[in-house]
């Protein structure tokens, strides 16, 4: 029986990259993100693997839960968890617009939690299961412009130590992942060289390395940065 990775927001970027490496090793996937033709196109490329794919708005609680019971149908066990889904609006904390904190923490934050949640009494159950919190860079220092989006990626940062140490005696794993500039969509139109950015795929593969260790280990904090600093 093939192992199982859970990736939230798996259609593009960092998700996406995630997706093909898993696969590529073996493993069946369970995904979901907002737009059905994207997932189509997931499901039909990724031909080396099941892929169960489900339209959901991980910003949306009733939503996230609607995807945990897909997920329960689709498969018996889910061996690693990858909560990806975010997103990024530029500002300035004292001047951005309503709302926008709270999109962010619904996006960035209870999606994680309440996927996470849903998810980690399986693990629990089974002893064993690695969870990766896609984090960032802007969640361990603040940076101008970075407004609502570093507060939902510290609070990220924060709910995966707490979920470490919860999980630590279930021999569950539970590794922050922090990426610096990526290239996706996030960046799209903007006049930066292609090698200013580290590319998704480095990420998946760090993600992978981690998950290779024996399970007398654990990596808990991954800080990829492009090699000629942050943007």
């Amino acid at each position: 029986m093939n192992k199982t990775i859970v990736v939230s927001g798996g259609t593009k970027g960092i998700g996406r990259a995630i997706i093909e490496k898993f696969a590529s090793e073996g493993f069946d996937v369970v995904t979901c993100a907002r737009n059905q033709k994207d997932l189509d196109e997931l499901v039909s490329s990724v031909n080396q693997a099941k892929v169960f794919a489900m339209k959901a708005d991980s910003s949306k609680v009733d939503e996230v839960k609607t995807f945990i019971g897909f997920i329960n149908s689709s498969v018996s066990k889910v061996d690693v968890l990858v909560n990806n889904t975010g997103t990024f609006i530029p500002g300035e904390i004292h001047n951005e617009d309503d709302g926008v904190l709270e999109l962010m923490i619904n996006t960035n934050l209870y999606s994680a939690y309440h996927l996470s949640r849903g998810l980690v009494s399986g693990m629990i159950e089974n002893k064993s299961g690695d969870i990766f919190n896609i984090c960032s860079v802007a969640g361990l220092k603040a940076y101008p412009n970075g407004g609502s989006y570093s507060i939902s990626k510290f609070a990220m940062h924060g709910m995966s130590l707490g979920l470490r140490e919860e999980l630590k005696p279930h021999g569950i794993r539970v590794t922050a992942v922090h990426p610096g500039a990526t290239l996706t969509a996030s960046w799209e139109g903007v006049d930066l060289p292609e090698e200013r950015f580290i590319k998704s795929s480095d990420v998946a593969d760090a993600i992978w390395s981690a998950y290779q260790l024996s399970r007398n280990s654990v990596i808990e904090e991954i800080i990829i940065r492009p090699q000629l600093g942050d943007i």
